[in-house]
C-alpha cells in the first residue's frame, strides 16, 4: 500500500465502506422480504378458516385468542409495512451500487495513470 497515492487508499477506504454499507442493506431487504412472504402465508392460511374458527397470535412470550378479521387486518398492515421498508431498501441499495461502482472507476483510473473523475 506504500506506491498508492494516498487519494487512492482514501478511495480504497470508502470503497470498503460503502461496500459493507451494501452488503447491511442488502441484509436487512432480505430479512424483510423473508418477514413479508412469512407474513402473506399465515394471511393465506387465514383465508382458509372459517370465520368462528379459533384464532392465536403470538406477541412475546404470549399466546393470545383475538378474533379472525382483527388478525387478517394486523397481517395486512403489516404486509404493507414490509412491503414500503423492502422498497426504501431497494432504493438505498441502488444509490450504493451506484456510488460503489463509481468509486471502482474513479481508482482504475487513478490506477492506469489517467485522471480520476473528481467526487
Amino acid at each position: 500500500m506504500n506506491n498508492i497515492p494516498p487519494k487512492v487508499q482514501n478511495q480504497l477506504s470508502m470503497l470498503q465502506q460503502v461496500q459493507q454499507q451494501l452488503q447491511t442493506i442488502m441484509q436487512q431487504k432480505s430479512n424483510f422480504e423473508m418477514a413479508a412472504k412469512e407474513a402473506k402465508k399465515a394471511q393465506e392460511e387465514l383465508g382458509n378458516v372459517s370465520e368462528d374458527a379459533d384464532v392465536f397470535v403470538t406477541i412475546g412470550t404470549v399466546m393470545m385468542q383475538k378474533n379472525k378479521e382483527s388478525v387478517s387486518s394486523d397481517l395486512a398492515d403489516k404486509i404493507e409495512t414490509l412491503e414500503l421498508r423492502i422498497k426504501s431498501l431497494e432504493k438505498q441499495e441502488k444509490m450504493l451500487q451506484t456510488k460503489f461502482e463509481q468509486i471502482q472507476q474513479q481508482i482504475q483510473a487513478a490506477m492506469q495513470g489517467g485522471n480520476p473523475v473528481a467526487d
